[in-house]
């Protein structure tokens, strides 16, 4: 068997004109993992998840899954090689009902199921994120956290190895933040790896193996949540943090 991990970023460099968003970026995730992606506001956490997922495409560097490069393929090929997404500011379609939502999933994904199986695999999605009760009920009439759980089983849907989560539990009040945490679990406990990105630092040492801190488009370090979160060269880049929006 090989000992390659699922996927593994070298190299990666991505500029916007002046500004190197993403310079000389390196990690890797392994199969089953859940890897923390930290770092402050404008660091570049959300370009590399861009990239990894062919919305942008890298200046140089390399993203493999699977041993197989992404660079170059379009996002529908990358979700088709089994990597999916959620996105900071939650995309569902509010015309359609829960259920059509999870089944864009299903039918546009790796596996690309027939009527029959996204069926069913859509249903066991509705138990899995507590949505069973409102299937038909149109996304707009949903609370935040439920459009939440409707763009996790979305992205379940295309049978991920790897997913990305971006900010998945921001914005979620105590009693949301432990179900959402759960949830992150669950996904793990399916045998999906996952890279998480988050300001949650609760979140984050309840959930990650290991954590990779970004700073100016940078990895300043990287390893276990404890050791990681009280590095000083994490607090400092917190404590300098601004309000500006991720890159």
């Amino acid at each position: 068997m090989s000992d390659a991990p699922l996927l593994r970023i070298s190299g990666l460099h991505k500029s916007f004109g002046g500004l190197k968003a993403v310079h000389e970026m390196e990690f890797s995730v392994g199969a089953g993992d859940i890897v923390g992606l930290i770092g402050p506001n404008g660091s570049g956490k959300t370009t590399v998840l861009n990239l990894i997922t062919g919305e942008f495409k890298p200046d140089s560097g390399e993203i493999r899954m699977n041993e197989a490069s992404l660079v170059g393929l379009q996002p529908y090929q990358i979700c088709r090689r089994r990597v999916s997404r959620t996105f900071q500011l939650v995309r569902v379609f509010p015309g359609m009902t829960v259920r059509e939502n999870i089944l864009v999933g299903a039918a546009f994904g790796s596996r690309r199921l027939s009527l029959s199986g996204s069926a069913d695999a859509v249903e066991e999605l509705l138990h899995d994120v507590g949505l069973a009760d409102r299937a038909n009920q149109p996304v707009s009439q949903l609370t935040y956290i439920d459009q939440k759980r409707v763009e996790l089983a979305r992205a379940l849907a295309t049978d991920p190895q790897l997913l990305l989560l971006d900010e998945w539990l921001a914005g979620l009040n105590q009693t949301e933040l432990i179900t959402g945490i759960e949830l992150v679990q669950r996904t793990r406990d399916r045998g999906i790896a996952l890279i998480v990105v988050e300001h949650v630092m609760d979140a984050i040492r309840t959930l990650c193996d290991r954590v990779v801190v970004m700073n100016a488009g940078q990895k300043i370090i990287e390893g276990g949540a404890s050791e990681v979160l009280s590095d000083p060269q994490v607090i400092e880049a917190y404590l300098g943090e601004d309000d500006d929006d991720d890159a």
